[in-house]
């Protein structure tokens, strides 16, 4: 092609490729760089007559961009992104955007994002989600940052983002690095989606004995429903898929140890820094981590007995609705806690998100994409200030139909010594939200017992904090 590239990438990867290719579809001509040519050569031979521009150094990639210039990043998260960021320093000029499109933490983008302003050039952390099919064919994008350097690339983003009813999946997220938080969050939300739906496949594989197929069927009728999602699509599909070679379902020979890259553990460690619980999240990636020590799982298994209770002998029927309605209700539980920790990055940092944007933008493209995001976008538009999704009127009324199944399947789980270490931490979640009085009373008194640490009285507000020599006191009242 003649003439300079609209926008540029580097990193040709699997998802670096595939998003290339979508921007060139789009109409967009895209200059491409890795610091191995030869999968630039690789990659030309795929994109052949398309409108891309292959370049072999980062001062010919450079060059080969229009002003402003405009690079993606799409390299590993952390020292990679710096490097990368400094071989092209020396070829940009004032007003050029960087763009990472990678799994950054927000933190490392936050930095990139006044380190690079200070040197008159501007910088974008874009969350992208949807795996590789996404990248390629319309994702879900999270861009933060700089809003000017955003409008520069927002036609492109309009674009090549997946597209719902009400628009294509991306909105400025907000400045600094509320872009890869939002992303971050995303990615948490995402595992315990997971392990959610792993535990609803384990209730019904350890407790109703139901074969691969049979589960299969149940998805897919849940996949009609409320739970009409990606996740759950495509759980379905995989129980069907047989082994070539044994011709057994070939989820019952995929080893039992989750591998993770990070973000959950980030939404985990981010949660506790900004005073937000998110119990199902971390229950998925304590779920992972317990996952990983297989070995140690197999000799407990062969010392420690399973609990001593009859077979289940019930409504097959009725346990299945009752693991789905828990597999409902604890979603709920678990975007709730998302949801909150986002509007509290966004108070801390001052972003200015909007939820309802948000959760919009997730409707299509990314991995959580679900018909449910469409309820907590009009949650939100209802009432922009929610405090906690379980308070809105639908969210509210569904979990108060459902609390009975979702109690049964969980304590069903618990007699049967099934895990259900994220649907347990959603149901304790609702139960001490919606607790006027929880035993922490206690807790304020031990502390103050054993480390003046004060307490208020419930009967004496306007008091404040007050301490107690609760041994001095407990020896008079003997006397």
């Amino acid at each position: 092609m003649s003439g300079k590239a609209k926008i540029g990438m580097v990193g040709l990867a699997v998802m670096g490729e595939n998003l290339a290719l979508n921007i060139e579809r789009n109409g967009f001509p895209i200059a491409v760089y890795n610091r191995d040519p030869k999968k630039v050569d690789a990659f030309m031979q795929r994109a052949a007559g398309k409108q891309v521009v292959p370049t072999k150094t980062p001062q010919e990639f450079m060059a080969s961009l229009e002003r402003p210039r405009k690079a993606i990043l799409l390299v590993k998260a952390g020292d990679a992104v710096d490097w990368t960021i400094d071989q092209l320093k020396p070829f940009m000029e004032p007003g050029d955007i960087i763009i990472d499109g990678g799994n950054s933490f927000f933190v490392d983008s936050e930095r990139r994002e006044k380190q690079l302003k200070s040197e008159g050039f501007n910088f974008i952390g874009s969350g992208v989600s949807g795996g590789e099919q996404g990248a390629l064919w319309g994702p879900s994008l999270m861009p933060g940052g700089d809003k000017g350097a955003y409008e520069s690339i927002r036609p492109i983003w309009e674009a090549i983002a997946a597209k719902v009813d009400d628009g294509p999946c991306v909105t400025f997220i907000g400045t600094g690095g509320s872009g890869h938080f939002v992303k971050m969050v995303h990615n948490g939300i995402e595992y315990g989606d997971m392990q959610l739906i792993a535990e609803a496949y384990d209730m019904m594989r350890n407790i109703l004995g139901m074969s691969a197929d049979e589960m299969a069927d149940v998805f897919d009728e849940w996949n009609k429903g409320d739970l009409n999602s990606f996740l759950i699509e495509i759980t379905a599909k995989a129980l069907r898929v047989k082994d070539p070679e044994t011709g057994k379902p070939l989820v019952d020979l995929v080893l039992d140890k989750a591998g993770q890259k990070g973000t959950g553990k980030w939404t985990s460690e981010s949660a506790l820094d900004l005073g937000i619980v998110v119990p199902t999240i971390d229950a998925s990636v304590d779920a992972r981590t317990i996952s990983s020590r297989k070995d140690e799982r197999v000799e407990a298994s062969k010392q420690i007995a399973p609990p001593n209770f009859p077979k289940y002998s019930g409504d097959k029927k009725a346990l299945i609705a009752a693991i789905r309605d828990a597999l409902y209700a604890s979603k709920i539980c678990s975007y709730a806690q998302g949801m909150n920790l986002i509007r509290a990055g966004s108070d801390h940092y001052k972003w200015g998100i909007n939820l309802g944007e948000v959760s919009r933008i997730w409707k299509a493209g990314c991995i959580i994409r679900a018909q449910f995001l469409d309820k907590i976008k009009q949650a939100y538009q209802r009432r922009p200030d929610l405090p906690n999704l379980v308070l809105d009127p639908d969210f509210k009324a569904w979990i108060e139909k459902s609390q009975a199944n979702w109690r049964l399947a969980v304590a069903t789980a618990v007699q049967h010594g099934v895990p259900v270490l994220a649907m347990s931490a959603s149901l304790g979640y609702f139960d001490m939200y919606r607790s006027a009085n929880l035993p922490l009373n206690l807790t304020q008194a031990q502390r103050d017992f054993f480390g003046s640490h004060t307490y208020e009285r419930t009967d004496k507000p306007q008091a404040g904090f007050m301490h107690t020599e609760w041994e001095e006191l407990l020896a008079n009242q003997k006397k």
